[in-house]
């Protein structure tokens, strides 16, 4: 009975003090919500304390005992204790928070890339495959029988097959990429021999099309890379710009070294790319308007394998607008005896 007389005689005034303290930091909670996680778990810790202490002083009338000087020093120690380790807690978990964000931001881009490549390859590859269908019943039927529409049906059927061809082994490369089963066979690879190569192989299509292709007079680095992955960089980057420069436009290719990298730079005439999407270019399987427009545009992995390989050799890709067009340059190590020849 004695406690239950001093409860009903303390627990007004406790309630009467502390209450409005924690109504306060409740508050104060709702106004700092968009501020740092550390703020909110300080506010969090300080609140009950000085709800306690609140309440110990309407408890003791203010008067200054031995019970409210131990109240005071215990509520000051644990705040001592306790605040520093809600800052802490606070950034740990503000850090999860924003991974966790950052990470389910990633899946969402990547789930939205994998249905957008899905729809423009089952695009792509159904255009092929109707026209290949089509010539060989019609070949089948005797339809087509004199020798010169029979010659050109079969090397219609041959270069959508090959076109085909590579737009599976540009999937089985994107796939190696993003499962990193990449494995590189790194060496001293020069520059100027991957770069013949891949001109040589590059101008036919540049001469079909109308377009110069050239290389730069630069001195041409030795690098620490792998030479067939490197010459499938420079091929995408070669048939891309090639593909989206109008006739008598030109595409050239220069080379250098400097703050202890290589750079090759591949330089159009495309007319430029439209800011927002040299954001994308290098995206898997995304293509511009004008590109989607293009049935010779490819199926859009060409860059997104470039970055792939790129970045697997420990270097960078960018591409920004450039004069008449816009240029793609690449940046990799150099070859341990070609650093010292730097300035």
């Amino acid at each position: 009975m004695d406690v239950i007389t001093e409860l009903t005689h303390v627990a007004p005034y406790a309630i009467g003090l502390s209450l409005p303290v924690a109504l306060l930091g409740a508050g104060l909670l709702y106004v700092l919500r968009w501020r740092s996680l550390a703020t909110a778990l300080t506010v969090l810790v300080l609140t009950p304390l000085l709800a306690t202490l609140a309440g110990v002083l309407g408890v003791t009338g203010f008067m200054f005992g031995p019970l409210l000087t131990t109240v005071v020093v215990i509520c000051t120690a644990v705040g001592v204790v306790t605040v520093p380790v809600a800052v802490l807690l606070g950034r740990n978990v503000a850090r999860r928070s924003v991974w966790e964000r950052e990470a389910h931001a990633r899946e969402r881009a990547a789930e939205a890339s994998r249905r957008e490549l899905v729809a423009w390859i089952s695009h792509d590859l159904r255009t092929p495959l109707a026209g290949i269908r089509a010539m060989a019943e019609a070949l089948a039927d005797g339809v087509v029988e004199e020798r010169e529409e029979v010659c050109a049906y079969a090397t219609h059927i041959r270069a959508e097959t090959e076109r085909l061809s590579a737009m599976v082994d540009d999937l089985f490369e994107l796939s190696r990429i993003t499962a990193g089963a990449v494995r590189l066979e790194f060496s001293a690879v020069p520059l100027l021999d991957v770069v013949n190569e891949v001109v040589a192989v590059a101008a036919p299509l540049a001469r079909h099309r109308d377009v110069e292709l050239r290389t730069a007079d630069s001195d041409w680095p030795v690098v620490l890379g792998s030479d067939p992955e490197l010459a499938r960089v420079l091929r995408n980057l070669l048939s891309n710009a090639i593909r989206h420069t109008p006739a008598r436009g030109s595409v050239v290719l220069s080379a250098g070294a400097e703050d202890g990298q290589a750079w090759v730079r591949v330089d159009d005439s495309c007319g430029g790319i439209p800011p927002e999407e040299l954001e994308r270019v290098f995206d898997v399987a995304y293509r511009g308007d004008r590109a989607r427009r293009d049935d010779s545009a490819g199926a859009g992995l060409g860059l997104a394998i470039a970055r792939g390989l790129v970045q697997a050799h420990h270097g960078t890709i960018t591409a920004h607008n450039h004069g008449p067009g816009c240029r793609f340059e690449v940046r990799l190590p150099l070859a341990p005896a070609d650093r010292g020849g730097l300035p």
